[in-house]
């Protein structure tokens, strides 16, 4: 990487680059040009350059990108090389779906664990995993190495739990609860707030 901070955006786009050149390479399609590549995804070929842009020196003028070098260096780049462990604290209805999800395999992603503190929950197994309580974490997240944890709980209940996380070592939360999170500057937190992205759809309904 040339030093710069990478924008969020651009951390977005190298997993659609990643999806076509991985398509590109199965179809024994050897190279791509930014323009081209640019055209799959909608964008121009400046901002597919300027995005790579970050992270090294991709691809030869006139020639365009070998698709199978670029695969391989986003993988490394996006940590697709490897799997990361998950933990979904939280097994209501939100959770339980999290955790019967099959595909979440395929992008190097393995749900490993499950925490509630409801007692009705306990025990209970949610596709091949057996819910625990929320107590458990700690341990759990050390001996099954658990790397991202997800936050399905109420959000009154959602602060409680990073805490609980971040006490755990989980550096990385994808928070679905409705709440902003207070924890450290060092923990990397993605909010997803389903019924805020519904309600924006309300906008684009009544001005369509």
């Amino acid at each position: 990487m040339n030093g710069k901070k990478v924008p969020e955006g651009t951390i977005s786009r190298l997993f659609i680059y990643y999806r076509e050149v991985s398509e590109l390479s199965s179809l024994k399609i050897k190279t791509i040009s930014s323009a081209e590549l640019g055209e799959r995804t909608n964008l121009s070929d400046a901002q597919v350059r300027k995005d790579l842009g970050y992270f090294g020196q991709f691809g030869v003028s006139g020639s365009g990108y070998d698709t199978s070098e670029l695969k391989k260096a986003l993988e490394k780049i996006l940590g697709k090389d490897r799997t990361w462990n998950v933990a979904v604290i939280g097994a209501g209805h939100l959770g339980a779906a999290l955790l019967s999800y099959p595909g979440f395999k395929n992008y190097g992603l393995e749900i490993v664990a499950a925490f509630d503190s409801d007692s009705k929950r306990i025990g209970k197994k949610l596709g091949e995993i057996e819910v625990q309580l929320i107590s458990d974490l700690s341990k759990t997240a050390k001996d099954k190495k658990i790397h991202i944890g997800i936050i399905t709980v109420p959000a009154a209940s959602a602060q409680e739990v990073a805490e609980k996380l971040v006490e755990a070592g989980i550096e990385y939360i994808l928070n679905f609860a409705p709440v902003s999170l207070d924890v450290p500057d060092s923990i990397k937190v993605k909010d997803v707030d389903l019924s805020r992205e519904l309600e924006t759809l309300t906008y684009f309904l009544v001005n369509k």
